[in-house]
């Protein structure tokens, strides 16, 4: 067994430019509301997220030779992450995320500029096989170029759990046919359908879709639902769920996901129980909400189990 208990995060690192309205939000006009810009990608929140809770972990990712990646590169390293591997590629900008949020938090829209990606190659993840292969697990998400996934899935996948974030319902559907080959899958709902192949109406149509998505080999799947809560379904058939009362007002939607993901992670690295770790990520989820970054700078295990005092 390790005893070295870092993990590797193979994914996307970028800058977020979020804009909240300060009204309901028309569409086809100007609307006035207040800009906030923060580091991102999906890969990169989660280790963040993950460093915050108490772990460590190394980022292989790539990042132009930009304000924008000196920026990623920067703040990661503050954060806690190893960034001492990721490839800067010259003359390129880096990978942007941009999401509309209306009055209420919720968001509206997003665009996202990930081009850069494409220098994420087999023979990066070849020059830092040593990293890779000392993790406890890898993190992934669907951004990365499908020949890199396969080389991750085919050479490290049988050794080292991989557990990936479908991120949304177009990048799910670039890793429905390999869904199998990965241990663990946070999907939402929508992603659910995609990834099963089955309409969702009813919590049985819920039930269902996450036995098929089980049945191509997954070992373990997570669904994040919002406001619902949460649930967990595994290889053994066993079922699990948690909901924790909603925050009144959501002050950034965004990262919910990111910080549910990294509990998933610090749990299974330390051994928690199956019942905690779902509880634990429901709490997550939460505390990344109340927070205008993506990453909520403050999360900790004590700020999770305030929050668990607070909102049953």
């Amino acid at each position: 067994m390790k005893t070295d208990k870092y993990i590797v995060g193979i994914g996307a690192a970028n800058m977020d430019v979020a804009g909240r309205s300060r009204a309901p939000i028309n569409l086809r006009d100007s609307n006035p509301g207040r800009m906030h810009t923060s580091v991102g990608g999906v890969t990169r929140n989660i280790l963040e997220n993950y460093v915050r809770l108490g772990g460590r972990a190394v980022l292989l990712s790539v990042v132009g030779d930009d304000i924008f990646g000196q920026k990623i590169l920067l703040e990661s390293g503050e954060a806690g992450i190893d960034v001492s591997h990721v490839r800067i590629v010259k003359d390129h900008g880096s990978s942007t995320y941009m999401s509309v949020l209306d009055s209420d938090g919720e968001m509206s829209v997003a665009l996202s500029d990930m081009r850069i990606m494409e220098n994420l190659s087999v023979d990066y993840l070849r020059d830092n096989d040593r990293i890779i292969r000392g993790a406890r697990l890898i993190v992934t998400d669907p951004s990365i170029p499908e020949a890199v996934m396969d080389h991750l899935l085919d050479h490290y996948g049988r050794d080292i759990p991989v557990f990936v974030d479908p991120v949304s319902v177009a990048y799910a559907d670039c890793i429905k046919e390999k869904q199998g080959r990965f241990y663990r899958i946070k999907p939402n709902e929508l992603e659910c359908e995609l990834l099963s192949g089955r309409k969702i109406e009813t919590e049985e149509d819920l039930w269902e879709a996450v036995k098929a998505i089980v049945s191509t080999g997954v070992k373990e799947v997570y669904v994040s639902r919002g406001k619902k809560g949460c649930l967990y379904y595994d290889s053994h058939g066993t079922w699990l769920t948690a909901c924790l009362r909603p925050l009144e007002e959501a002050v950034n939607v965004t990262g919910a996901g990111d910080a549910f993901m990294a509990m998933l992670i610090y749990g299974h690295v330390y051994g928690m129980e199956k019942q905690d770790i779902l509880n634990h990520a429901c709490r997550a989820g939460l505390a990344a909400i109340m927070s205008a970054d993506t990453i909520n700078k403050e999360i900790n295990i004590e700020l999770l189990n305030k929050i668990l005092e607070e909102r049953l």
